[in-house]
């Protein structure tokens, strides 16, 4: 009896970067019309982050836009990434894949309120022609603080793993996990785990052109942006029941070739998005410039706006969050959208002032300033020079052409060292380290589905 050899294509961490989906499924299209006249078994998968609120297909859609064009190019099943997860509100994530023609695979994601979503599975079994079977289990990033806050509970996958793998195994000849936790989990699972066989990588945006081996367990990624496509191949002895060989590979998309109808689709779902977002906001009298160096008068707006809305003491906002002007006359939410498309939500941290001045000590660096930042929601270029609510900085600038903070006042009074104050910000610099005092901060509040473009459409309707 001979082998048996099985195909499997996925996607990951595409974000929305629909400049790529094109060339990526006239690959597909192109792999299946060649698997069809060998009579070979082949699937398609995604491994979640497909949809990013930065792009107005998804935002304006909220995120059905991207499966109807999965379901065009004849996806089989996809895992949840933290982007289908938490950045849409409870409600929006319960309907996302109401009309989705795949399965969903992902076990350790529930709805803390029953009922649960139809759609909504721990994993997907695929079975060959000859009917060999394929169980697929996914893995989506624990960020259980922020799903909390939109109603959804989200377990340790490792948890999940010792609930389902053996039991999955028992009824399948072959595993693949789909994991959307990143490449340490990945390879701590692959050591730690017998019997999964493949895992399909994301989230941290890695890359394997040709497949990592740990332990048993084949890992694969293919990096982000759809730059490159996966591609797994397993060859199963069906007559000793064992899998003989497995092979994988992140395939550029650079030269492939676009497919005209499916760039006449994305089109399409971008046309209907845009007249969603058409909604009017306000009616400028002027033009409204950004600076990402500078202070400017719609800048201050947010700042002053995130600092009431949170009902906090103090606000800080970066400038580079505001990518374009806006211009005098009518502005709809395709405008603010335009000019502020990242996934970013409010939040609310307590620091002691002596946190708050070093906060405001950094927050005044060039080096700072002037940082590339890239993920942790920014879809920017610069950070940029930060903006403040609530405070009065006092300084001067050196020799060197740097501010030097001197002075902070807070409602009139001295910042106090020893003392406890409410400090808003961005979600995003409680990622990353850009200000331990921030990221490190015991009480955090979050608040959800709301975005940085929500406050901005407030402020505009308040002050203008």
């Amino acid at each position: 009896m001979m082998n048996e050899k099985l195909f499997f294509y996925y996607t990951s961490d595409l974000h929305s970067h629909f400049e790529n989906w094109p060339q990526m499924i006239g690959f597909f299209n192109q792999q299946k019309r060649k698997h069809d006249l060998k009579e070979e078994d082949y699937w398609l998968m995604d491994n979640g982050d497909h949809v990013d609120r930065f792009h107005p297909i998804a935002e304006g859609l909220m995120g059905k836009g991207n499966v109807e064009l999965m379901n065009a190019a004849g996806y089989d099943i996809a895992n949840l990434g933290n982007n289908e997860g938490i950045t849409l509100s409870g409600d929006d994530l319960y309907h996302l894949y109401d009309d989705a023609k795949f399965g969903i695979a992902c076990a350790n994601l529930n709805r803390m309120e029953d009922p649960q979503p139809e759609w909504l599975k721990p994993y997907q079994v695929l079975t060959s022609k000859k009917g060999t079977r394929i169980g697929v289990l996914g893995l989506t990033a624990p960020f259980e603080t922020f799903y909390r806050q939109i109603g959804w509970g989200v377990q340790s996958p490792y948890d999940i793993i010792d609930t389902y793998l053996a039991p999955l195994r028992e009824q399948v000849d072959i595993v693949i996990l789909l994991s959307h936790l990143g490449i340490n989990d990945d390879e701590e699972i692959a050591r730690r785990y017998k019997g999964i066989d493949v895992i399909v990588g994301g989230h941290t945006h890695h890359l394997f052109q040709n497949g990592e081996l740990v332990e048993d367990t084949l890992l694969t990624a293919s990096g982000k942006h759809g730059t490159h496509v996966g591609e797994v191949i397993l060859e199963w002895n069906p007559e000793d029941r064992v899998l003989e060989n497995k092979q994988a590979y992140a395939i550029s998309t650079e030269h492939m070739k676009k497919d005209d109808e499916v760039i006449q689709h994305v089109q399409e779902m971008r046309s209907v998005a845009a007249a969603n977002l058409r909604t009017p906001v306000v009616t400028l009298s002027k033009k409204m410039k950004i600076g990402w160096f500078q202070e400017t008068e719609l800048m201050q707006w947010l700042t002053d706006e995130l600092k009431t809305w949170t009902e906090a003491d103090i606000s800080m906002l970066n400038a580079g969050v505001l990518l374009d002007h806006l211009s005098e006359g009518p502005i709809t939410y395709e405008d603010v959208h335009r000019i502020c498309p990242h996934p970013m939500n409010p939040c609310k941290v307590e620091l002691k002032g002596d946190e708050i001045m070093e906060v405001i000590r950094v927050a005044h660096t060039k080096e700072l300033t002037e940082i590339k930042l890239k993920g942790f929601g920014f879809r920017g270029e610069v950070i940029g020079k930060m903006v403040f609510s609530g405070i009065e900085i006092m300084g001067s600038t050196g020799a060197d052409g740097a501010f030097h903070v001197q002075r902070v006042n807070i409602g009139g009074r001295p910042l106090q060292m020893d003392e406890t104050y409410s400090f808003a910000t961005a979600d995003t610099f409680t990622f990353g380290r850009l200000f331990p005092e921030i990221a490190y901060a015991k009480n955090k509040a979050y608040y959800m589905p709301e975005l940085l473009r929500d406050l901005l459409t407030n402020a505009l309707q308040k002050f203008c």
